[in-house]
């Protein structure tokens, strides 16, 4: 697999690129029981390609992208916000300031890791990390399903802890997160 770059997106018209990815991925790291229409509904309400060019008009959000070559399609992304909690759930578990939330990072299936160190997946997280740490923040956090052991495994291995529980909607049906937290210190990523 080529090298991969990762580039953080400041052009709105860029959206729809993310957003066809987010489109495609999303579905795969839903739980089975999850129904067609909720993940449609999700999609539709959160991973539109307006949605996409508001986060990178936010300034307290980063939209990161993996690519194989300058320009390249999208094969990978990911959406950190700089802020506060929000969640009642998150909140009473994440108590450090200032944090960041890994809220999204998904990577086509065709450039999921095959055990290397240099797969999209991999390269992202470092990215978001040293992203979070530039913009100071002392923790990173994030959400994962309950069900999706996969992904359990791969943020444990990035150095991240489960920390407590939260709840998400996905289109008006309720499904269980692990919150997973990592400290972030100064220097460069270690995993």
């Amino acid at each position: 697999m080529p090298d991969v770059l990762i580039e953080t997106i400041t052009d709105p018209t860029q959206a729809a690129a993310v957003a066809e990815v987010a489109a495609a991925t999303f579905p795969l790291a839903c739980p089975p029981h999850s129904t067609p229409a909720d993940i449609a509904g999700f999609i539709r309400a959160n991973l539109r390609p307006e949605s996409f060019a508001g986060h990178i008009e936010n300034p307290n959000t980063d939209v990161l992208v993996a690519r194989h070559s300058p320009g390249g399609p999208v094969v990978g992304y990911t959406l950190v916000h700089h802020e506060a909690p929000q969640h009642p759930d998150v909140a009473e578990v994440v108590t450090q300031r200032p944090v960041s939330e890994l809220s999204k990072m998904y990577v086509v299936p065709d450039h999921h890791a095959r055990g290397s160190g240099g797969a999209p997946s991999h390269a992202l997280m470092h990215a978001a990390i040293e992203c979070s740490r530039r913009r100071g923040s002392v923790l990173i956090w994030l959400g994962v399903n309950q069900e999706n052991e996969r992904a359990q495994r791969f943020y444990a291995k990035m150095g991240f802890a489960r920390a407590g529980v939260k709840t998400f909607d996905l289109n008006g049906s309720v499904e269980h997160d692990f919150i997973f937290t990592r400290r972030l210190t100064s220097g460069r990523v270690d995993s």
